[in-house]
């Protein structure tokens, strides 16, 4: 694969003008922001700190370069009161604090705006200064054959993770470190291939995990303080005490998680080969044989309408966590989607008895769930699953009425004369996307 560097072109940091060189962006309230005034002349800034800086901080070219501006623009953004974290020596939080004014700078607000967010705590810059993007000294190449990986691999990996391209501009030691394990592990002799999907997860996942970090911060610490009036200052203190204190402990947290998962998955794929070969048959390479189950809450939109979306987010979070707590212990919930569910297991029996006892267990009062059951292959990529057979199960939850399972012919033939299930034919049913017809049944609890 050629290296798009065609999507980087023009676009790093030392090629773009600085922010007061820039026409200013579309206002965001009516009111065009001056652009700010040439560099004015004379000695860098008094309020630097005297004699050698400490070798972690960044400097003034350094804060202003990450910022794409001027230094002399931090000059003034100081001057003005913009950058309240700078207390006489250029720090992370301070450089953090720069890169937001610049951005927002850049979208059309207006200095006196920026100061009334800072001073209100909406900028209240809690965490963004703890994860200040390392100072970059390697191009790409000087970074691929440290590591000693392909130039071209590298771009794929950075692209699988989910960062941007335009990191790769200059990379720093830690980024080297990186590059550096992975090679270790593709010499192990883990495919190339096989690493991108587990890039990609990764990425995936830990975006997800980051975000609601910010968010549910935000949400339910940051907001409050706000509407209470509580001074911008005194939100950034507060805040950072929080996140220093809680963030060290999101590593560990989750290594002990992936160990518990690892462990549960390494058993379930042991028991699912022994599985494969009592049954004499393998699927291709790349395919899995699973049961498929789609679950979702019948009438949701109404329900909305009715009830509001709080009450109605309530229900799906109250539906969502039942079905985690109650799963046969080889399934797993693989996705969400609004109020639906995606289940992946690997035993038709145990996940036909748990639809029909989930559904006995719905409160009167609740929203009644549906579901639909289908078993086949599937095309497992990214930690996802793909293929007719997923697509089809999606289709027979779309006929079932709020209250019921329905499952399809191979769920039949495998669950038939299990304890406390029995079947009742439906008929032939055209699926929406389907040429051919599909048998359908309701499963009934043999005390219904």
């Amino acid at each position: 694969m050629a290296r798009a560097t065609s999507r980087r072109r023009g676009r790093s940091r030392h090629s773009r003008h600085a922010v007061d060189e820039q026409p200013v962006a579309e206002p965001r309230n009516g009111h065009t922001p001056a652009p700010d005034p040439p560099d004015p002349p004379g000695p860098p800034d008094p309020r630097d700190p005297p004699g050698p800086p400490d070798p972690r901080d960044p400097t003034l070219t350094d804060v202003a370069s990450r910022a794409d501006v001027s230094a002399g623009t931090v000059r003034r953004w100081l001057k003005d009161g913009l950058i309240p974290q700078y207390e006489g020596r250029w720090t992370q939080p301070a450089a953090a604090q720069v890169r937001i004014v610049a951005r927002l700078r850049a979208r059309g607000y207006t200095l006196d705006q920026i100061r009334r967010a800072n001073e209100s705590g909406q900028l209240a810059g809690y965490v963004q200064g703890m994860f200040a993007p390392p100072d970059g000294r390697y191009t790409l190449d000087q970074a691929a054959r440290a590591a000693n990986l392909d130039a071209t691999l590298v771009e794929r990996i950075y692209l699988s993770l989910g960062l941007s391209t335009l990191s790769l501009d200059s990379l720093a030691d830690e980024d080297v470190e990186m590059l550096r394990y992975i090679a270790t592990i593709l010499q192990a002799g883990l495919p190339e291939q096989v690493f991108i999907q587990l890039a990609r997860v990764y990425g995936q996942t830990m975006a997800q995990i980051a975000d609601a970090e910010v968010r549910l911060f935000h949400l339910y610490l940051h907001e409050p303080q706000m509407r209470e009036g509580v001074p911008g200052a005194e939100i950034a203190e507060q805040m950072g005490g929080v996140a220093s204190e809680t963030l060290p402990f999101a590593a560990p947290f989750m290594n002990y998680l992936h160990g518990r998962f690892l462990a549960h998955f390494v058993e379930q794929d042991v028991i699912g080969h022994m599985e494969a070969e009592l049954d004499g048959s393998s699927p291709e390479e790349g395919r899995m044989r699973v049961v498929i189950a789609f679950a979702d809450l019948a009438g949701y939109t109404r329900l909305t309408e009715e009830r509001g979306d709080e009450e109605a987010v309530g229900a799906v979070e109250r539906f969502v966590e039942a079905v985690e707590q109650t799963l046969p212990i080889d399934a797993r919930v693989i996705k969400t989607l609004g109020d639906e569910v995606m289940v992946v297991g690997s035993d038709p029996v145990a996940l036909t008895q748990w639809a029909v006892g989930f559904q006995r267990e719905v409160p009167a009062d609740a929203p009644a769930p549906r579901i639909g059951i289908h078993c086949g292959e599937a095309i497992y990529r990214d930690g996802d699953y793909y293929g007719r057979d997923v697509n089809q199960a999606a289709r027979v939850v779309a006929r079932a009425a709020g209250g019921e399972v329905l499952v399809t012919r191979p769920v039949v033939e495998m669950a038939t004369g299990a304890e406390g299930l029995d079947f009742e034919l439906i008929g032939e049913i055209g699926l929406k996307g389907f040429s051919e017809p599909t048998e359908l049944f309701h499963a009934l609890s043999i005390e219904d």
